[in-house]
């Protein structure tokens, strides 16, 4: 199937880290009709979570608050803590821009809205960023990033890795311009691509024990103390920040499967499976113990169909939140509107205009406006 495969593709797909058999594997559970929507549903018991299994952040100004930001700030002053920014993807979004390069405020583009609060931080000490890119945004992101790194805020890119996409029917596809339409194929390459990069190796011998991770569009989702205290105390390898749902809401939630409380995406729950008496749901905000993530993990791959060319596209990929049904994880109830707002995500350039106003006033508040 790879066969006469243009050089410039080919250069793409050994530099980041292109699996030829998994894609054979995949592409032949394609064909055969082993992947796509019924393959991608849970079928074990599921069920939501019990009641106090997703614990609430204190609000800002209590004793229980204070007392999870002494914590976090603690470990930040013992240089324990980074930061890890996912700002892969494909760049389509925006119109081809590259989201993180993309203006939010007058002078001020996501990536320099994450690295002002990572920035903030750092006044405790030292905190290394790690920036995942792709090969779609690689090279820009390493640029932007190059002015911002300092000793007190180390900065590295990582990309993550590559994959080729298939036609419906599971054979290769071939864009309009005549070549194989690579991509970047999801955020669960994090851990993978982390460990590959050797920023994990860097990042744990030099004393580091927790990762904070969220997403380059999700500005309100900062490194603050108080969430890497409550990580710490409940003793979990993972915590994973959960947003009260509004009507409309879809997407990941918590659920016990077959007994084991973990992310499960929308699209993964059976379908008669009544999704609104989960209350909350999955922000992709998550902390981690580095040492947890130190492992190989047995994701799965997901089939999903896109739209390439005006032309169906599948491709598979593979979900970060998915972690938490091998990570012992702490579910942690944040709160969505207001000064202590995290999670406000922007996805294109009309979300960005109708969150503008919120974004602005979390900022504000915490001191990164």
């Amino acid at each position: 199937m790879l066969e006469g495969i243009d050089e410039a593709t080919a250069q793409i797909l050994q530099t980041y880290g292109f699996d030829s058999n998994l894609f054979e594997t995949l592409a032949k559970r394609l064909r055969s009709g082993q992947a796509g929507p019924e393959s991608n549903r849970i079928s074990g018991t599921i069920a939501p979570p019990g009641a106090g299994e997703v614990s609430a952040l204190p609000p800002i100004g209590s004793t229980a608050r204070d007392r999870l930001t002494s914590l976090g700030v603690a470990a930040i002053a013992e240089g324990r803590v980074g930061a890890i920014v996912l700002a892969g993807g494909m760049a389509t979004r925006f119109g081809g821009v590259v989201k993180a390069g993309v203006e939010v405020f007058a002078g001020a583009t996501f990536l320099d809205l994450k690295l002002r609060d990572m920035a903030a931080a750092a006044r405790h000490g030292r905190v290394p960023v790690y920036l995942m890119t792709s090969f779609a945004t690689d090279a820009e992101i390493a640029q932007m990033a190059a002015p911002y790194t300092t000793d007190a805020r180390p900065i590295e890119t990582f990309p993550q890795l590559v994959s080729l996409r298939l036609t419906p029917e599971g054979e290769l596809f071939v864009g309009d311009d005549g070549k194989p339409s690579p991509y970047a194929p999801g955020h669960g390459d994090m851990s993978f691509a982390l460990r590959r990069s050797g920023c994990l190796e860097r990042f744990r011998a030099a004393g580091g024990t927790t990762l904070f991770m969220s997403n380059v569009d999700n500005l309100t989702a900062t490194l603050d103390p108080a969430v890497i205290g409550a990580h710490l105390e409940s003793g979990k390898a993972m915590t994973a920040e959960m947003a009260p749902k509004v009507a409309g809401d879809r997407g990941g939630a918590p659920a016990r499967v077959d007994g084991v409380l973990q992310i499960v995406e929308g699209f993964r729950f059976p379908e008669d499976f009544d999704q609104d008496a989960i209350p909350v749901f999955n922000t992709n905000t998550l902390t981690f113990d580095a040492a947890a993530l130190d492992r190989d993990f047995d994701l799965s791959w997901f089939a999903v169909s896109k739209t390439v060319d005006d032309r169906p596209v599948v491709q598979f990929e593979h979900l970060v939140g998915q972690l938490s049904a091998f990570l012992p994880t702490h579910f942690l109830r944040v709160a969505r509107d207001g000064a202590d707002a995290r999670f406000q995500p922007v996805k294109d350039p009309e979300e960005l205009e109708l969150r503008r106003p919120e974004i602005r006033r979390a900022l504000e508040a915490r001191g990164v406006l």
